[in-house]
Formats: structure tokens, sequence, C-alpha cells
């Protein structure tokens, strides 16, 4: 009895720690097994999910930074999809900060961020514009801070920012949507990076609803949980298009 008494403290305080329930649920979830617990059990399952999907963004977009690194090119990757996205982002960011969500409901944003800003300097680094990479750094430095200084954007627009994010997650992903379309074949995009970011925005949808009931936050991973499953169709579509040598591309259905 002791030993179970014993494991049952080791399992509460990581829990707790993690936010992953409340003491009250992991007494009735855990010490009690009263998995009838509606309310409960949703919460723990909302937040465990959303813990997971932070973790996981700490890396998802890795491949796809890999990937134009190590092909010193960002050929198929639309540059103003890929700006549109990264300010949708960090508005999320900022708005969720703002309104004191918990940070698993939207942290995944701050580290989807700061690789989504990467895939943009060396689109621009590797595309020539080395002034441009240069200046689009300070300028996104520049608007980090001042979002991160407490009153200094008034609530107003964030919730606007917030708002704006539908539409730019729609026109940013359907850019790259419509780039794939003409070029023949995806270019640098990475499969498992596509693959994630689908899988991350439809678990989003539950968890927003779970955890901030903030209609327009769902709103947004409704829409993009949509782009993102169209983009993953393409990627699956075009599995074996290559880009035509000499720079111009062709389209290879596979068969």
């Amino acid at each position: 009895m002791d030993f179970k008494n014993m494991s049952m403290e080791v399992l509460r305080k990581p829990a707790l720690q993690l936010g992953l329930m409340t003491n009250e649920c992991f007494n009735k979830l855990i010490v009690h097994r009263d998995f009838g617990h509606t309310a409960c059990l949703k919460s723990a399952v909302s937040k465990t999910l959303g813990v997971s999907i932070v973790a996981g963004s700490s890396m998802v977009k890795l491949p796809q930074v890999l990937k134009v690194m190590s092909s010193g090119s960002g050929e198929g990757i639309s540059l103003l999809g890929v700006l549109l996205e990264l300010t949708a982002l960090t508005m999320t960011t900022a708005y969720s900060y703002s309104q004191g969500f918990p940070f698993s409901s939207y942290g995944e944003s701050v580290f989807l961020s700061a690789q989504t800003s990467l895939i943009a300097l060396f689109v621009l680094w590797f595309g020539g514009s080395a002034l441009l990479s240069v200046l689009f750094a300070a300028v996104y430095g520049g608007a980090i801070f001042a979002l991160a200084q407490p009153g200094l954007v008034p609530a107003e627009v964030l919730w606007y920012g917030q708002a704006a994010n539908i539409p730019m997650v729609l026109v940013g992903k359907m850019l790259q949507v419509i780039s794939n379309y003409r070029n023949g074949h995806t270019g640098q995009l990475s499969a498992v990076t596509v693959f994630l970011l689908a899988a991350g925005a439809i678990v989003r949808v539950f968890t927003s609803i779970q955890e901030t009931g903030d209609r327009v936050v769902i709103s947004t991973y409704i829409v993009s949980s949509a782009v993102n499953m169209l983009l993953l169709l393409q990627v699956i579509y075009y599995w074996n298009a290559k880009p035509a040598t000499g720079g111009k591309s062709k389209k290879k259905k596979t068969q």
C-alpha cells in the first residue's frame, strides 16, 4: 500500500507541474480511476495533447530548415506564403499571451515562429538577397520586441491581428498550393514538416475548444487544418515529381 501511495505521489508532481491536471482531477482520474468524470477527462486529454504539441513543435519545422540549408536553395517555397504564416504565428502568440491563455494552448506558435523566421531568412539569403535578409531580421526582431512589451500594443490591435490570421493563413497556404501546382512539384518542401503541421492543426481545434473557448482562435485552427491537409495531399500527389534541370519545372504525376 505504501509503495502504491509513493508511486502516485511520483506521478502527481510532474502532472501538476506540467499543468496536465489539477490536484482534484488527479485524485479522481489517477488515484480513484473515476474515468466517468467527463470534465476532468476532457481537460486531462486536452492538456496532454497541448503539451505534446508544444514539445513536438520545437522540432516540427527542423526538417524543412535543414532541407533548405543542405540544398542551399529555397526553390518551390513561396516567400510571401512563409511571411504571411510567420505573421499569423506571431500574432497568435501575442494575442494568446495577452489573454492569459495557458502556454499549452499556444506554445507551439512560439517555436514555430522562430523556425518559420529562419526559413524566411534562408529563402532570402539563398535567393541572393543578403541585404533583404538582414533587413528582415532587423524588422522582425523589432516587431517581437514591441509585442513583448506589456501594454505597448493595444488589446484591440492584438484582437484584430488574431482575427486577421484567418485570411492570412488561408492566403499564405494557398499561395504555396498554387506555387506547387504551377511548378508541378513541391520543391524543397519537407513532407515530414507538412504532415506534422496538418496533424497539429487538427488536434489544436480540440484543445482550443477545451482550453480557450475563443471563437477566433478556434476558427483559425479550423482553417489551418483545411489548408494544411490540402498541402499534404499535394505532397503525396507530387511525391515523385522533381524540378526539371535548367531551372524550369515540369509536371510529372505519380502513376
